[in-house]
């Protein structure tokens, strides 16, 4: 199962994904782990932190196959093992200020065949930033229900 639905600044993807919630939460804030599906296809990742509790800090960094790089950083707001998770979510520039700040809120619920995993993103700045998000969005959730087959 697959569903997007995208508003003008939020947007929701939804999968059925055959592993439980406790390993997906694992997936979710492991950084050895995280890095094996969190980057969209053509890119690589490297986490630079990730301390999953209220308050801690997070930060990974895409390599892109032309060798560029891009920066996403933000603060865990809620971290409840193994049914949900939300962060503040912002592209760093080149000098590593943080752009406009989205919050990202990720469920996790056991059902029939493995977990329902479900995706919000909100507060973009544009339909064009979500319409970029969902797109690699889509790719990350695709790129961890093919590491769990």
């Amino acid at each position: 199962m697959s569903a997007v639905e995208t508003g003008e600044t939020t947007l929701r993807l939804e999968r059925l994904i055959a592993a439980p919630p406790e390993l997906l939460f694992a997936l979710w804030t492991d950084p050895a782990e995280l890095v094996r599906w969190w980057p969209p296809v053509g890119c690589e990742a490297a986490v630079d932190a990730l301390d999953t509790r209220p308050g801690g800090r997070w930060r990974t960094i895409l390599r892109r196959a032309d060798g560029g790089t891009a920066a996403m950083s933000g603060v865990y707001r809620i971290v409840e093992p193994p049914r949900r998770l939300s962060f503040t979510w912002a592209w760093e520039d080149a000098e590593g200020r943080r752009g406009h700040e989205t919050e990202v809120t990720v469920s996790f619920e056991a059902t029939a065949g493995g977990t329902r995993l479900v995706l919000v993103q909100q507060r973009f700045e544009s339909s064009d930033a979500c319409d970029r998000h969902t797109i690699g969005w889509a790719s990350s959730l695709d790129r961890l229900a093919t590491l769990l087959r």
